[in-house]
C-alpha cells in the first residue's frame, strides 16, 4: 500500500511529534508500504521521509515548482513528482495513495486531510483517513467532529470514516476493516 502522509514542515514544540513521525516511518516499511508525501526535507515531512529511506523503504514526493527550492526539496527520494501548484499536489498525492494519514501539522496539513475526508464522505475518495493523534495533538478536533455528530451536522456513519488514534496497531486494524467492507 502507498501511504499518503500529511504533516508539518516544522518539528513542533513537543518531541513526541518527531518520535511519532519516526515511528510512522518505520511502521510504513515494516508493513511493506510506501510513503507518498509533499516532498520536503524540513520538519516532520523530512523526519518521516528520512526514516522510511533509512529503513530501506520507498518514498515518493510531490512538490509544486514554486516551492522547489534547494533548502526545501528532499533530494534522496525514490521518486519526485513535480507539479504546478498546491491543488495539483493534493490531487497527485491522492491519486497515488491507498491510505491518508495526518501527523501533527499546521493549516496546510489540516486542509489536506480534511479535504481527503470530505471527499470520502461524498464518495470521491475510497481511502481510509486517519489522524495520527500523537500526544493528543488532535484531541480538540476529535471532540469537534463528535460535536458535529451530536448537533446533527455529521452522520454517525460518516464519522466512522475517519479515525483519531495514537496507536499504529489500531490504525492498521482500521485500514484492514476499511478495505474489508
Amino acid at each position: 500500500m502507498r501511504i499518503a502522509v500529511y504533516c508539518g514542515a516544522h518539528l513542533g514544540l513537543d518531541p513526541a511529534y518527531q518520535e511519532a513521525a519516526e515511528k510512522l516511518g518505520r511502521w510504513i516499511v515494516e508493513q511493506d508500504h510506501e510513503l507518498i508525501y509533499g516532498g520536503g526535507k524540513l520538519g516532520l515531512m523530512g523526519v518521516v521521509a528520512d526514516q522510511v529511506l533509512a529503513s530501506g523503504g520507498k518514498v515518493t514526493g510531490v512538490m509544486p515548482e514554486f516551492l522547489a527550492q534547494p533548502e526545501r526539496v528532499h533530494t534522496d527520494l525514490t521518486r519526485l513528482i513535480s507539479v504546478n501548484d498546491l491543488d495539483e499536489r493534493k490531487k497527485a498525492i491522492m491519486e497515488n495513495a491507498d491510505v491518508c494519514i495526518a501527523l501533527p501539522g499546521g493549516i496546510g496539513t489540516l486542509e489536506e486531510i480534511i479535504e481527503a475526508y470530505s471527499w470520502a464522505r461524498v464518495g470521491q475518495n475510497n481511502r481510509p483517513c486517519i489522524f495520527y493523534d500523537a500526544h493528543d495533538y488532535y484531541q480538540l478536533l476529535r471532540a469537534f467532529f463528535d460535536q458535529m455528530v451530536t448537533q446533527k451536522f455529521l452522520s454517525e456513519a460518516d464519522r466512522q470514516l475517519v479515525l483519531f488514534s495514537p496507536s499504529l496497531t489500531e490504525m492498521e486494524l482500521f485500514i484492514q476493516q476499511y478495505y474489508a467492507k
